[in-house]
């Protein structure tokens, strides 16, 4: 597996942490009551919607790093009940992302991950498990994302990781977040 494809992963470590704490931070500006309101969508509040993706990063990044928490990560489904508990967990969560990703060469992203499913044990290569994981980020992210747009809060840019003309913003954003370009281009 090309060197260059590690780098990719790490790229979209990067990614999901800053889609993360873009979504985050704009949510922030809602009321506890808009953040628990029931709306449309599979987890049916910006509150469930937000809490599953942090459980199922819970899940898997425990297996990435070789623990053995399967299915007690989603015995709480809403961990974090309000925004100022959930942002920071997020973003704990995000950075651990981040070391198993910025730790990969292509022998690990070859590897294979245990993962404890509490009545049998799936094996999964490292790479198809991380892409799983990232997919599932952009889905739920998504739902909020459209959730989030029927509320008086304008949902944030998303989907395009370096948008053209937004070079202050994301200057601003990564600074907030430690990085810097070259930081997540390895450059």
């Amino acid at each position: 597996m090309p060197a260059g494809l590690v780098q990719t992963y790490s790229a979209f470590a990067h990614n999901n942490a800053w889609a993360n704490h873009r979504l985050l931070t704009a949510c922030a500006a809602l009321s506890q009551t808009d953040f628990e309101a029931e709306r449309t969508g599979f987890f049916p509040s910006l509150q469930r919607t937000l809490n599953h993706i942090h459980v199922i990063d819970l899940f898997y990044v425990d297996a990435l790093e070789g623990g053995w928490l399967g299915p007690a990560a989603w015995k709480n489904q809403i961990p974090y009940p309000s925004l100022s508990e959930l942002k920071p967990a997020q973003a704990e969560m995000d950075k651990r992302l981040l070391a198993v990703c910025d730790a990969l060469t292509p022998e690990l992203l070859d590897g294979i991950v245990r993962i404890n499913r509490d009545t049998r044990v799936q094996t999964e290569r490292r790479d198809r498990l991380l892409m799983h994981l990232f997919q599932h980020q952009i889905h739920h992210r998504g739902q909020a994302h459209a959730m989030l747009s029927a509320t008086s809060v304008p949902p944030p840019q998303l989907d395009e990781f370096f948008a053209e003309g937004e070079a202050p913003l994301r200057a601003a954003e990564f600074d907030e977040l430690g990085w810097t370009e070259e930081t997540v281009w390895k450059s």
